[in-house]
């Protein structure tokens, strides 16, 4: 493809030069999302960059869009906000990044508490109204302020809420959404029901998501606690009582391991030195009785405010999920992260386990989520030391062997990721809809194109 003949061709299509953009630093700065927590990734993806930016605003021009890249064999790889952390959005071979920032509509909020939204929805902005109609996300990432629904949908897992309600895969979460085929002539594809997991969490690899129907809960009035305990052990115990009881309303429960706490720079009047840390959100109603069972359990209450969503200071939220890895980043750039999820049955030997080993390379931060299954486990986002990528290779062994399950953020494909179906639907659905591969080439490593599909 050459980008200058491409750009006037798209140009055309759409109607209008500015939402193809060519300009070298706009087009490298779109090109990336946060795939730098990781320095395996970081080195291999650093030099992927796209020929050009298309930013279409609706699904006519989409269509036209893929159509042509299909007819002069050119990639397409969708981005949302880019504020994912394995390069869901990077390009690998080049062509065209379809940004969807611009699809940012808001069709509407039903009845019964469904969101019916364009992918470039800022989640933030789905959430304060959603608030106002009484409804709220069921979980959202700590990227809730930049994030977008597509983006979050086609490329995420949990957050803020899973604790409650699981992650998105989970419990209808996401009822339904459309998609484009990478095809001669592109379909407009309704899925919905077991048909969405093909598509669900695929990177963009096997279709563009154009519409999303994302179920919500009723909107609670929540307070913002911080909790400090003598030892993670403590704090752990505590976290996890609250957690997997369902006397209590929450939406966080988050534990860190000292010295993780002392990397929040801005939060540290909050921070007592050398304590591991709770952070919760708690309904406002049980807001006092969270206190007192908090010191009760020999916790130390710092913090116990009401939230007022973004806009609440300090927002605690900033702080946890995958935040807390840019925070020990930002103390000391060795530090990267594992995501893991623990058993239940045997956490506490578990972090026994991986203390013994690795010591002070692996800081316990725990996420408390719910799976499918309805049962709240311990899910982890470790703050790791990162020395080699063997050694990196050795922590996640180490965790597999012992029944720590990983789903690993170095890699840049879906299988290696952890989040690849065994039923190998999400394979199925990328020859079914993209049959030459051009949708986010490279992030499905288990696809081959048939020779007979691969013209036009």
């Amino acid at each position: 493809m050459v980008p200058s003949e491409a750009a006037s061709a798209l140009a055309a299509l759409l109607g209008d030069a500015t939402r193809v953009i060519t300009t070298p630093q706009i087009v490298a700065r779109l090109s990336r999302d946060f795939y730098w927590y990781s320095p395996v990734l970081r080195a291999q993806l650093d030099d992927k960059i796209a020929d050009l930016i298309v930013q279409p605003v609706n699904v006519d021009e989409i269509t036209r869009v893929l159509a042509w890249c299909y007819a002069h064999q050119v990639p397409v790889t969708m981005r949302g906000a880019g504020t994912g952390n394995y390069g869901q959005c990077v390009p690998t071979s080049g062509g065209v990044v379809l940004d969807l920032s611009r699809m940012d509509r808001i069709e509407e909020i039903t009845a019964d508490g469904v969101a019916v939204c364009e992918p470039g929805v800022r989640l933030g902005v789905l959430e304060s109204e959603a608030r106002m109609q009484g409804w709220e996300l069921r979980c959202y990432p700590s990227t809730l302020a930049k994030a977008t629904v597509g983006g979050f949908v086609a490329g995420g897992s949990g957050g803020i809420g899973s604790v409650a309600h699981g992650g998105l895969r989970d419990f209808n979460t996401v009822r339904a959404f459309d998609i484009l085929t990478m095809e001669p002539t592109p379909r407009l594809l309704h899925l919905e029901g077991d048909d969405m997991h093909s598509v669900l969490h695929a990177w963009g690899t096997n279709g563009i998501i154009v519409r999303i129907w994302l179920a919500l809960t009723p909107s609670v009035d929540w307070s913002q606690c911080v909790i400090a305990f003598d030892t993670f052990a403590n704090a752990f115990d505590f976290a996890e009582s609250i957690a997997v009881s369902d006397a209590w309303t929450k939406r966080l429960a988050t534990v860190f391991e000292y010295p993780i706490p002392s990397y929040f720079a801005p939060i540290a009047s909050y921070m007592p030195p050398e304590k591991s840390i709770v952070f919760l959100l708690i309904a406002t109603a049980q807001r006092d009785a969270l206190i007192t069972a908090a010191q009760t359990a020999g916790g130390s209450v710092t913090l116990a405010a009401e939230y007022f969503g973004m806009k609440t200071q300090p927002l605690l939220s900033d702080y946890t999920w995958n935040h807390t890895t840019l925070w020990a980043m930002k103390a000391d750039p060795a530090w990267t992260y594992l995501q893991c999820g623990f058993d239940p049955t045997r956490v506490r030997e578990q972090f026994a386990n991986l203390k013994q080993k690795f010591g002070d390379d692996f800081l316990l931060h725990i996420e408390f989520m719910k799976n499918g299954s309805s049962v709240v486990i311990p899910g982890a986002i470790p703050v790791v030391r990162f020395t080699t990528e063997e050694r990196l290779n050795e922590m996640i062994a180490a965790c597999r062997a012992d029944g720590v399950s990983v789903a690993n953020p170095h890699v840049n494909h879906l299988e290696g990721g952890g989040r690849y179906r065994e039923d190998n639907v999400q394979l199925l659905a990328k020859h079914r809809y993209d049959a030459k591969g051009l949708l986010n080439p490279g992030k499905m490593a288990t696809f081959t194109p048939h020779p007979e599909q691969t013209t036009a």
